[in-house]
């Protein structure tokens, strides 16, 4: 009774001002209430196993007519088993005391069939079940705004799930005192926070920045409207500004003075790409250096690296106890600034597992903020808008879409109104962000003739012949990365050539960075040929760049590292040069279609239109938001995105937590890891893979990630297999996922192009 009558209130505090907060209470006192069977008694004394001690609360909540709980009865029911489908058919098949007596699901039995006995057990320890006055579903059928109503239930789920590991975890602490509940993250100090964030600007910010007094004046011109912008009402938001204007801290002082204004709890920043979530990170980290630790927390696959060789959680939180927080507080996000990726919090909004949910409450009366928000993939863009509305209108929360190539995602509103009420109409942060661009004139774009292409040797017989010192070549294929860089070995002996691609383990990408950086703060000779790992949120300044035609956004991504800081003389203005490649003689016959030239097929689609507005104008601005916007709202007229994943919209329509949990993915899930051997880490990669052969754990994989390369599984022929040597899992099982890359000869990973597996044009690099 104790257990169920504390995750009960731990659970109404989580929901806090939640309209259903009691129904979330009820929860919590029903979701082990088949405890007080007797065959779980036996099973506690180690005679009984096999056993389901939810499905009796889930029953009740779902069946007694004094409660009427719906969503209690599927958080109760997912707690072990994650939420399943909702659809009225589907529970009352499910939640029946018949059914599960003689045709369990999971071929379990009940600790007890006769679920009244149950509840006078509880009710006779003096646990009552109150009925909540307000509910997630206050009638019966399905309701008119599916993805709002699964947001609800999730919701109310994640704050029993957290609550039932917060309470168990106390009873296992226990101390001689009674049960010792761990201490909870820092608290969003929002004055502090803003003192510090505008010292962080004056001191290390403006008074060490090389800007033009053109950018400058821009970021001051921005840094004031988010501070403006932040007393709106709470809501969405639109940040629209040119690259290199200074989002990042833009982004943080209107999170921070609109959480002031409207006292708000704390500030998530979601990423789209590992590749620049560190850099913000540190930023986040010096700007808040001398606060609490864990109080910027990181939760993605980098984050909390270690360099000593732990073998056990127990003894890496011995040796560092700050890891130790960062750990339990990445669980549920209990920490006033959380940085992230996009993966982690979308399809955690969209999952049905409980540790995924276990943090969505934390989302309640939050800033959270999509950096990069032209990366949402379109396919998932009418749900994902109607969600983010929704935690937005029900849940005291204010969600800002920031880009320089701000999608015009306020066409699919009426789409998004049909999945909940409250649609997508986000108010624009920068009102005049169109005099924004316009003073921000840092480069000329020279854009192709319609229909004339080049191939990748002149464009590196260009490169390599032209005057200018410092040059960035960003491409659509890896293979064309390659291509290229191959083309122009040779030409510099001075190691003036760099490569970037995903084919680099982060640590070689990281390293890759560094060197490019000083090259250019030295103005010494630099080439980089990379793919679109670039094109987001890396601080690269060069005064010329060439983009092969793709999407205008990508192409718009690629222009802000042309003269990013403004630096050359006026009137001298970066060079942007569009070429539109050639395709290899093996795709001579798809010239006109997608595979072999570009990534995807909605990238294809994405390029095409680019192409299309070309020959229709001759040109196209960069640095017009009304480009943008009627490029984005044609492209939407042409592909669609409301029609597009009509599975997922089904499953969806159908309430079927399951089936939308696997559908919705913002990256391929089919891929796996390969510890690489490259050679300014080899002593890692070394230590690493000794270790492997003893087994890996959850350290090992954090600590592995810097020397990972992540590709979609080869088929089960392939001969790439010849090279990779899987791995157990410390605690028993293979990893299925986790494989070493056996290359004593170091052939397989090259200096420059990173990984080269044989056959590689048959394997996707992820």
């Amino acid at each position: 009774m104790r257990h169920l009558t504390a995750v009960g209130k731990i659970a109404r505090q989580a929901a806090g001002r939640a309209r259903w907060a009691d129904e979330a209470e009820l929860a919590g006192r029903l979701h082990d209430l088949g405890k007080y069977g007797d065959l779980f008694q036996a099973r506690l004394r180690g005679v009984e196993s096999g056993l389901d001690h939810w499905s009796a609360g889930a029953v009740i909540a779902a069946a007694d007519p004094s409660l009427r709980s719906l969503a209690a009865a599927l958080a109760v029911e997912g707690h072990h088993i994650g939420l399943q489908p909702a659809n009225l058919t589907a529970v009352r098949r499910r939640l029946n005391a018949g059914n599960l007596v003689s045709n369990h699901p999971l071929r379990l039995r009940l600790t007890d069939p006769d679920f009244s006995r149950l509840r006078e057990r509880a009710r006779t320890e003096g646990l009552d079940l109150e009925p909540p006055v307000t509910r997630v579903f206050e009638r019966a059928g399905p309701p008119a705004h599916s993805a709002a109503a699964m947001l609800d239930v999730r919701m109310l789920f994640s704050c029993l799930v957290d609550a039932d590991f917060l309470d168990t975890e106390a009873h296992f602490e226990a101390e001689a005192d009674g049960k010792r509940y761990r201490d909870p993250g820092p608290e969003l100090a929002v004055t502090e926070a803003l003192s510090a964030l505008d010292h962080y600007m004056e001191t290390s910010v403006r008074a060490s920045s090389a800007a033009g007094a053109g950018v400058a004046s821009v970021r001051s011109a921005l840094w004031s409207s988010a501070t403006d912008a932040a007393n709106e009402q709470q809501g969405a938001f639109t940040l629209t500004a040119p690259t290199g204007s200074g989002k990042t801290l833009a982004m943080l002082k209107f999170a921070l003075e609109h959480a002031r204004h409207h006292k708000l709890r704390r500030v998530v920043l979601a990423v789209p790409f590992l590749s620049i979530i560190e850099q913000t990170a540190r930023i986040y980290g010096r700007v808040f250096a001398d606060f609490a630790p864990n109080y910027v927390l990181e939760h993605h696959s980098l984050a909390g690296r270690g360099t000593e060789a732990t073998r056990t959680d127990a003894e890496a939180d011995k040796n560092n106890p700050h890891e130790r927080q960062r750990r339990l507080l990445a669980e549920n996000w209990d920490a006033p600034i959380v940085v992230t990726t996009n993966v982690q919090l979308l399809e955690s909004l969209f999952s049905n597992r409980p540790a995924a949910c276990r943090k969505l409450h934390r989302l309640m009366e939050s800033v959270i903020l999509f950096d990069e928000a032209q990366s949402l993939p379109h396919d998932l863009a009418v749900p994902t808008l109607a969600a983010l509305s929704h935690l937005a209108a029900a849940y005291r929360s204010s969600i800002v879409f920031a880009t320089a190539t701000q999608p015009a995602f306020d066409s699919l509103d009426g789409e998004a109104r049909k999945l909940a009420v409250s649609g997508w109409r986000p108010h624009e942060i920068v009102t005049e962000s169109a005099v924004l661009f316009g003073a921000l004139r840092r480069f000329e774009v020279q854009w192709p003739q319609p229909e004339r292409r080049i191939t990748f040797a002149d464009v590196a017989q260009q490169i390599a012949s032209i005057g200018q010192q410092q040059v960035l070549c960003v491409v659509n294929l890896k293979k064309h990365a390659h291509i290229l860089v191959d083309a122009l070995r040779g030409r510099f002996d001075d190691g003036a050539l760099f490569h970037l691609s995903t084919n680099l383990c982060p640590a070689h990408r990281r390293h890759v960075l560094d060197q490019v950086r000083a090259k250019l703060s030295g103005n010494a000779r630099c080439r980089l040929v990379s793919t679109q790992c670039i094109e987001a949120g890396v601080d690269l300044d060069f005064p010329l760049v060439y983009r092969a035609l793709g999407p205008l956004e990508a192409i718009a991504q690629a222009a802000g590292r042309c003269n990013r800081e403004g630096r050359l003389p006026l009137p001298a203005l970066g060079r942007v040069i569009v070429f539109d490649p050639e395709g290899e003689k093996e795709d001579a016959l798809l010239r006109e279609r997608w595979r072999g030239r570009y990534p995807t097929f909605s990238y294809w689609q994405a390029t095409e239109m680019t192409r299309t507005m070309l020959r229709e104008r001759g040109a196209l601005d960069l640095n017009d938001p009304a480009v943008f916007r009627e490029y984005y709202r044609r492209l939407f007229d042409l592909s669609r995105p409301e029609s597009q994943n009509e599975e997922l919209r089904r499953a969806i329509d159908e309430m079927d937590f399951p089936r939308i949990a696997e559908l919705y993915r913002l990256i391929d899930q089919d891929a796996i890891q390969l510890l690489v051997p490259w050679s300014q880490r080899i002593g890692d990669y070394e230590t690493l893979r000794h270790e492997a052969e003893h087994g890996i754990d959850r350290h090992w994989m954090t600590r592995a990630q810097p020397l990972a390369v992540s590709i979609f599984r080869p088929k089960p022929d392939h001969p790439v297999w010849a090279w990779l040597v899987s791995v157990r899992f410390r605690r028993g099982g293979e990893s299925d996922e986790w494989f070493v890359l056996d290359d004593p000869q170091r052939r397989l990973y090259d200096e420059t192009l990173g990984i080269q597996l044989p056959e590689a044009q048959r394997i996707l690099i992820a």
